[in-house]
């Protein structure tokens, strides 16, 4: 993830110092532009939020711990205001993001698929604690209808879409006991230090996309402060994956600061 953030702070540096006589004729531009109804903003941002079943399915029976990692999210947008007194308007955006956190569970015939001490692969319905790690990076366009109810708020909605850039969901399981194949079958059992792991990264779906609600307070002349939540509508997984039963879908807050033009 950090070669695409590299990218976009070379690309901002490279916007802001340009020549004084570059930049002269870019605010002649911006300007030009604004009385057209176009306006341009860069945004950055951190994430907090889960990827998860909706509802949680009976086979999960207690969620026993959340930890949301560092997040962060970069985005450049255009909006175009649809009438003189600039209350609609409909932005396009480019946004570089992560989605990422860490989860512990106790489940029962949680369908499994794990890779054991000695390399092995097991598969069958796991009951104990599953430890799950998502961190999964996207490059998504939003697509939003702006509506303004102040000079300095605004509400924006609607859909995005997503690529998945790289992607990891992986964990272990510990504590507990593995039926292989199913309910009526072996037994495999787990205890002490004796986990084995499991990684579903190979089987993420490449593209994703769900709607997105939010707001936006101008504090300053060129400063705004935002909060976006978005919420996925397809599962993360590929359809012929078949280890989880149920789909999941990423739902984060994104709160930061964006710079308008």
């Amino acid at each position: 993830m950090k070669k695409y953030y590299f990218i976009i702070i070379a690309l901002l540096l490279s916007v802001t110092t340009i020549p004084a006589w570059a930049q002269q004729e870019r605010t002649q531009s911006i300007i030009q532009s604004y009385l057209h109804g176009w306006e341009y903003s860069l945004k950055a941002g951190f994430s907090i939020g889960g990827t998860s079943p909706l509802p949680l399915p009976v086979e999960i029976r207690s969620i026993d711990g959340y930890s949301p990692s560092m997040a962060i999210s970069i985005e450049g947008n255009t909006t175009k205001w649809l009438d003189a007194k600039k209350i609609w308007g409909l932005t396009i955006g480019l946004r570089l993001e992560n989605k990422s956190m860490t989860t512990e569970a106790t489940v029962k015939n949680y369908n499994m698929k794990i890779i054991n001490t000695n390399g092995g692969e097991l598969k069958g319905l796991w009951t104990g604690g599953v430890k799950t790690k998502v961190k999964n990076n996207y490059l998504s366009i939003p697509v939003l209808a702006n509506y303004r109810i102040s000079p300095r708020w605004k509400l924006v909605a609607g859909p995005y879409f997503s690529y998945l850039l790289e992607g990891n969901f992986s964990g272990n399981v510990y504590e507990g006991h593995l039926r292989t194949p199913d309910a009526t079958g072996s037994r495999v059992n787990f205890g002490g230090e004796s986990i084995a792991t499991y990684d579903f990264s190979n089987d993420l779906r490449k593209f994703q996309w769900g709607l997105q609600l939010g707001g936006e307070w101008r504090a300053f002349k060129h400063l705004n402060v935002y909060a976006d939540l978005t919420w996925g509508l397809n599962d993360i997984f590929q359809k012929d994956f078949d280890t989880i039963t149920f789909a999941m879908y990423p739902i984060y807050l994104n709160v930061g600061f964006g710079y308008w033009f």
